[in-house]
Formats: C-alpha cells, sequence, structure tokens
C-alpha cells in the first residue's frame, strides 16, 4: 500500500490551503492529529439527506463531518458493516457472570464505528516485463472518532498499490 511520509504529507497540506482560501474554506481548529478540518462557506449535501459545513481530510480521503450521533443509520443504508463491533466482546463479559450486563453496558462510555464498502477497484497490470504496475482501491468509508462525539465521519478512502511485472504487490 502506497504510504505517504511526512513531506508528501506537508505538501498536500500546504496544497490544500491555497485551493481552500481559493474556495472560501477557513481552516477549523481540532483535537485530532490525524484529521485536516475545514469550514465551508456554506452547507453541502451528503447521500442525498445530510448536510454538512464541515469537511475532515484523512491520510487517506476525504469526510464530511456530520451531526449524526449513530454512525450505523447511515452505515445502513450504504450496507457498511461495523469492523469495530463491541457487541461480542460485551456479551462475553457479561456471560462470564463477573459483571452484570447493565454494568457491563454502562462501563462502555464510546462504541467505535469503523466500516467500510468497496466502491471501485482497479488493477493495472505493468506494461512490460520488469515494469510496474497499479491496484487502485476506492472505498465509501464511515466511522466516528472519539475526538468528535456525536458526529460521524462520511466519505470516501482512496489506496494505491504498486506491483510486480508478475501481479505481486511490492
Amino acid at each position: 500500500m502506497f504510504r505517504p511520509t511526512r513531506p508528501p504529507l506537508n505538501g498536500f497540506a500546504s496544497a490544500i490551503d491555497d485551493v481552500a482560501k481559493e474556495r472560501g474554506w477557513r481552516k477549523a481548529k481540532t483535537e485530532n492529529p490525524f484529521l485536516l478540518e475545514y469550514d465551508l462557506p456554506a452547507e453541502i449535501a451528503i447521500a442525498g439527506d445530510y448536510r454538512t459545513r464541515r469537511i475532515a481530510f484523512t491520510a487517506s480521503g476525504i469526510m464530511a463531518v456530520l451531526e449524526l450521533a449513530d454512525p450505523a443509520v447511515a452505515a445502513r443504508r450504504e450496507g457498511i458493516e461495523n469492523a469495530m463491533d463491541p457487541t461480542p466482546l460485551l456479551n462475553a463479559v457479561a456471560a462470564s457472570g463477573k459483571v452484570p450486563r447493565a454494568e457491563v453496558e454502562a462501563q462502555v462510555k464510546f462504541r467505535k464505528f469503523l466500516g467500510e464498502r468497496v466502491v471501485s477497484e482497479i488493477r493495472e497490470p505493468a506494461s512490460e516485463p520488469g515494469g510496474y504496475g497499479t491496484h487502485a482501491i476506492v472505498s465509501r468509508s464511515i466511522s466516528n472518532v472519539t475526538t468528535h462525539a456525536g458526529k460521524t465521519l462520511y466519505g470516501c478512502s482512496y489506496s494505491m498499490e504498486l506491483l510486480d511485472d508478475a501481479g505481486k504487490p511490492l
């Protein structure tokens, strides 16, 4: 997988700042060091039913920051399941009989949601012996983070992997 290092990410941040200024976006303060956030001059529609004035760039994509406390609501519509569902763990703890179910539930202050659905996946083989090919994936992503309580991050993530001339990841 392509994983940009700090210099390219800094370059991206500088480039997006110029575009942001041209479009009237204002950089937003955030407690999350993994998000570069902007307030937009006007609301935008997301997936038809949601609206927001805040977007966030991640290391791998762009997300709308929605005023939606439960990401599962948006995820159901997209056919996305939570890869971090705590229910099996909570069930196991409660089933042990050491802690009542109500106490187990009360101890969980934040329920992580992290899910995606692949929208596009393209493999392009190397065009010549010794050359390189690519494997590109675009995914619909839905998640939440502790720094944005009561909000849902809804967007797309992008990844590209270089392949050798036999089609194997480098």
